[in-house]
């Protein structure tokens, strides 16, 4: 007798972008409709995740500060599972898969499998919610160099950032509301001017984004008055002077005013 084969299943890594479902890509998009199952993170947008048609099987590895609901190793191994299973499987992250989304690890459990993989990448958060903000992250006056780095890693004081913010470079930190005051203290003891312009962008591409701007010196104490809630990007350089925000050095911001903004810098 004729062994029948398996079918051939597929593993997508695919960036969902910062929320705004109208930021998607066409390739995305038309991925969600092809899916057998997708597989998706807690930063995935309500309207990206309406795009999923209703008979497509999801499961959600949503993970919070301190609290998984899948270990990154278990989910490596769902995905390799499924996609062997003859699935078509789309791994759906927040913003691109391959900045700070662990894609690449997710790769290579797929690599050492023998799955095949596609990965499609999103508009990551800090090039879409900096662009909502009118935030040039690169500016010819301000601003030559960017570099991203995550607020939320493990031994934060003993992490190199030295030459990454200050003149002529602006600094994007992901993951860093916890580690706020932290990081400007941090910053600051490297020799970074505590009256650099800093902005925190909460909820970016969504209904509910609010732009807050103050000064480095004041970083932590603006994300605790003004309760700013995750996800949220914070921005460190002459360029988040330019950003269409609500001015709140050393005050509560007035959440009527949220729309008021004010470019005193």
């Amino acid at each position: 007798m004729e062994k029948t084969l398996p079918p051939a299943g597929k593993l997508w890594l695919v960036g969902a972008g910062p929320g705004d479902p109208d930021l998607l890509t066409l390739r995305a998009a038309r991925l969600l409709e092809s899916a057998d199952l997708v597989v998706h993170d807690g930063l995935v947008g309500e309207g990206v995740l309406a795009l999923i048609p209703s008979h497509i099987e999801r499961i959600s590895v949503a993970k919070q500060r301190s609290r998984h609901t899948m270990k990154q190793e278990l989910i490596n191994d769902l995905l390799v599972r499924e996609t062997l299973a003859g699935k078509r499987v789309v791994r759906l992250k927040g913003g691109d898969p391959f900045i700070f989304g662990r894609g690449g690890e997710e790769l290579d459990a797929a690599r050492e499998a023998g799955v095949a993989c596609e990965v499609v990448p999103g508009i990551t958060a800090a090039a879409g919610c900096a662009a909502e903000a009118g935030l040039p992250l690169t500016h010819r006056a301000d601003a030559s160099a960017v570099s991203f780095v995550a607020g939320q890693c493990k031994d934060l004081t003993d992490q190199d950032w030295s030459g990454l913010a200050g003149r002529g470079r602006t600094l994007v930190i992901y993951m860093g509301l916890a580690t706020a005051t932290a990081i400007a203290d941090k910053l600051i003891a490297d020799g970074v001017s505590p009256d650099l312009p800093v902005a925190v962008i909460e909820r970016g591409t969504t209904a509910d984004v609010r732009v807050l701007r103050t000064l480095l010196t004041d970083l932590g104490d603006l994300v605790a008055r003004e309760e700013v809630k995750s996800p949220a990007l914070i921005i460190v350089g002459a360029v988040a002077a330019r950003a269409d925000a609500l001015d709140c050095l050393g005050a509560p911001a007035l959440a009527a005013a949220k729309r008021e903004f004010s470019c005193d810098f």
